[in-house]
């Protein structure tokens, strides 16, 4: 059985088509809700099947340092860890690995950096990324990849591509575990003819599928989806595309227009997280005062648990009294919302009409401003480096 079966693709481009797992069959497109450590912060995996999701990512470098990965095998695998009978997709880890600056020391050979955690020494190669994977028993896993920063001179871009290339050979050679699909991972910073060597030559190299990494990171969306078409247009129709780090609404709907069937992003929870909640009309700050009378639901028409169950001006009222429930029920909606997004998304497509509802949720969407949005991407990711340093 083939891992991937494109079942239809719009005049646009957008297409549906399915995944097959060994945890079952998954509609794309399709977004991965975010579980780095094993969990989608927050939520039960009841509660994300009862959303409809059946697919999460999670993340070998943080598994790897806590609980570690002979810990989960011990116990039976990722699936019986986290107590998740669906598909799971593991990360190699290596933006992880490369986001912690100046811990570093990459070489052909591997890459070896210090643990956020305790300052402990540890060396990863392309063969243990694999062999890592394998024992967490996930259903998609990635190969291993030098991701730079994207500020990074030409020079030192070129060297992290060749090196990812170099990197993939050697992770398909590694990889021994049938009925698990293994995605190699295209890079090529913000150089359109970088790009697509890339992924002509790793597709080149014929793995299950490919995945798009090192876009989102901070640059203009114009150069996001410039880079995005030049690797699309060099991988191949029959095997899955699937984008890395994207979970702004605006931003799956884009994709998805250029031929995108997977996306991942922490995006949805950790907005939650801060307060905010995605609706039709754009991203809302539930701390707003006008807020605090408010009986109608977050978004009206949905049926999320939230929604169903509590006023807008409930869940105000515990998010200003910093109640935990606040989080929980924000992030019940966030992907519920997204993932009723890419479900309207599939149904357009299926009907020939993907162009018509992406204009017309586009026009209707809000999405931050773009200064805003990367000055506040670059203020997370120096954030998060300080945090895990």
């Amino acid at each position: 059985m083939n891992h991937f079966r494109p079942v239809k693709t719009d005049a646009t481009g957008a297409r549906i088509g399915e995944l097959n797992t060994p945890h079952g069959v998954i509609p794309t497109p399709v977004f991965l809700p975010v579980g780095s450590q094993a969990t989608v912060k927050t939520l039960t995996p009841d509660e994300l099947k009862g959303i409809g999701y059946r697919m999460v990512l999670a993340n070998t470098y943080h598994l790897y340092l806590r609980p570690g990965i002979d810990i989960i095998e011990k116990l039976g695998g990722l699936h019986k860890f986290m107590a998740w009978d669906g598909a799971i997709l593991t990360d190699s880890g290596g933006y992880q690995v490369f986001s912690l600056a100046g811990l570093a020391r990459v070489g052909d050979e591997g890459v070896t950096f210090r643990s956020h955690l305790d300052g402990s020494e540890h060396f990863i190669t392309p063969e243990l990324a694999v062999e890592f994977q394998e024992r967490l028993g996930a259903d998609v896993i990635m190969t291993l990849d030098h991701v730079p920063s994207h500020l990074s001179p030409k020079g030192t871009i070129e060297e992290a591509t060749r090196r990812t290339h170099l990197w993939a050979e050697r992770c398909l050679k590694a990889h021994r575990r049938s009925g698990q699909a293994l995605y190699a991972i295209v890079q090529g910073g913000f150089d359109a003819a970088l790009r697509r060597a890339s992924a002509e030559y790793l597709s080149s190299l014929d793995f299950t599928g490919y995945a798009i990494g090192g876009l989102s990171v901070g640059e203009s969306k114009a150069v996001t989806w410039q880079m995005l078409g030049e690797a699309v247009s060099a991988l191949p129709v029959g095997k899955p595309r699937y984008l890395m780090g994207v979970g702004a609404p605006e931003d799956i709907i884009e994709a998805i227009r250029r031929g995108c069937d997977m996306f991942d992003c922490a995006l949805p929870t950790r907005v939650a997280r801060n307060g905010a909640f995605f609706t039709d009309a754009g991203r809302h700050n539930i701390s707003n005062a006008a807020y605090r009378p408010r009986e109608a639901p977050l978004e009206k028409g949905c049926d999320c648990y939230a929604c169903a169950r509590f006023s807008t001006a409930y869940i105000h009222h515990l998010y200003r009294a910093r109640e935990i429930l606040a989080l929980r029920l924000l992030s019940i909606h966030n992907l519920s919302f997204i993932n009723r997004l890419v479900a309207r998304a599939r149904a357009a497509i299926n009907a020939g009409q993907f162009g018509t509802f992406a204009d017309g949720f586009l026009a209707g969407y809000r999405p931050s401003d773009e200064a805003a949005r990367v000055s506040q991407k670059e203020k997370w990711l120096k954030g998060r480096q300080k945090e895990e340093q």
